[in-house]
């Protein structure tokens, strides 16, 4: 029945089903450990015979809960939490590529997550070949190699804010008989539910929207549980696993052998636990999503439509606008609004984006996006601050660059904020 609710439901009331005399919500299980009657149920655990909590590093009832909601609101199989965005990006491609092996991925990322490809991941063997998500299907292919082992994009770049042509890239993915990861953290299951345009596997960065209140860092993994694992590349999904006495994972838990896989895997030996406040924290924030989504994408657009007719700002960028070159993506795509992040530049460069940034008193200048509260960023300055221009550029990060994460306040008074700061600048 629940898959069935509509999503606005889910957010509320999915995963958790409290019997009688039970909480109504999910409780907070600040516990590391559990206990048992019997070493042979403590063995099942260990021997994946059995998916009750043993270990809160690898799993938590407060956690579990969490899981199976937002698993549920994006139309997935099941999740696993992590304990940054950071550290689901990289379960999510470590789990199928190793040393010698190779990702191909849209140039348009968060700073952050390009560092991670384009650093750390060579260090580890993992090769990262960026590419213009503009590009052509033709033009795209000539990134691969024998040894590409899946896609990485963003469905709207963080803060190019181009919007993802799905079509284009799951049929790539199909093509290559490759799994298309998406990273979803500004489009939300609310607005966009990748899986159901060809993704095949999706992470959110869940401190920003998911959280929607500047409380926890937090990250999740979602597997739509569709991708063919024994096509013949993906041989740890298919041959024995010797931690676990030969285990094959496709063989043994089907359509869930990718995040489960990833958990005992990855969680177990490198250990990016969320903690269960932070996990107890997320589920709030899902209940409310929804609600929050809307206000986010309408006041973002009132915000982006009042900057295009401001005399000082030099220009607006936003996929809500009829004027931007994913209108029609976004239109396809994210039907319900576009999200509440937008860029701008102000003329007179970099010093008056400065001045800006300085003289807004509602709008905080702080290292965050996706909070209730309207915040604002000079990327180049600060999230890409350790990229080189080009990277920048390529990433769709400009010098004169701001970011501006609208959040749920009236929209009056973040329009007189804006134009006060704005005055400021002059």
């Amino acid at each position: 029945m629940k898959s069935s609710w509509k999503i606005e439901t889910q957010a509320v009331q999915g995963s958790y089903e409290p019997k009688a005399t039970e909480s109504r919500i999910p409780a907070i299980c600040q516990s590391t450990t559990f206990k048992y009657d019997s070493a042979d149920h403590v063995a099942a655990l260990f021997d994946l015979d059995k998916a009750d909590p043993f270990y809160t590093r690898l799993g938590n009832p407060t956690t579990d809960s969490f899981e199976g909601k937002v698993a549920m609101m994006e139309g997935g199989v099941g999740a696993l939490a992590t304990s940054s965005g950071q550290a689901a990006s990289a379960f999510a491609i470590l789990n199928i590529a190793r040393s010698g092996q190779h990702v191909v991925s849209a140039s348009t990322l968060y700073g952050g997550t390009y560092s991670l490809f384009a650093n750390t991941l060579p260090k580890l063997g993992v090769e990262v070949t960026f590419v213009d998500p503009e590009a052509s299907h033709e033009e795209l292919k000539k990134a691969f190699r024998p040894e590409t082992r899946c896609i990485f994009a963003e469905t709207i770049g963080n803060p190019g804010l181009n919007v993802l042509d799905f079509e284009k890239f799951s049929a790539l993915a199909n093509e290559m008989g490759l799994p298309l990861i998406i990273d979803n953290t500004f489009g939300t299951p609310y607005l966009c539910r990748p899986f159901e345009h060809g993704a095949d596997i999706v992470v959110h960065s869940a401190t920003k929207y998911i959280d929607g209140h500047a409380t926890s860092v937090g990250g999740v993994i979602v597997d739509s549980g569709r991708f063919d694992w024994s096509n013949g590349k993906f041989p740890e999904l298919t041959e024995p696993d010797v931690s676990y006495h030969g285990l094959r994972y496709v063989e043994k838990f089907g359509p869930l052998a990718y995040i489960i896989k990833a958990r005992v895997q990855y969680m177990r030996d490198l250990g990016a636990t969320p903690g269960p406040m932070n996990t107890f924290l997320f589920q709030h924030g899902l209940t409310t999503l929804p609600l929050r989504m809307e206000r986010h994408c309408d006041n973002a657009l009132a915000v982006a439509r009042h900057l295009e007719k401001h005399p000082q700002v030099s220009w607006v960028n936003y996929p809500g606008l009829d004027s931007h070159p994913s209108y029609a993506l976004a239109q396809r795509y994210l039907p319900r609004g576009a999200s509440g992040v937008l860029t701008f530049g102000i003329k007179g460069g970099a010093a008056a984006g400065k001045t800006f940034m300085e003289s807004t008193k509602l709008i905080a200048l702080v290292v965050h996006v996706g909070d209730a509260r309207s915040c604002v960023l000079h990327p180049a300055s600060t999230t890409h601050r350790q990229l080189s221009e080009e990277q920048q550029i390529a990433s769709g990060v400009t010098p004169d660059l701001i970011r501006l994460s609208v959040g749920i306040e009236h929209i009056d008074d973040i329009l007189a904020d804006i134009d006060q700061a704005l005055a400021a600048c002059k």
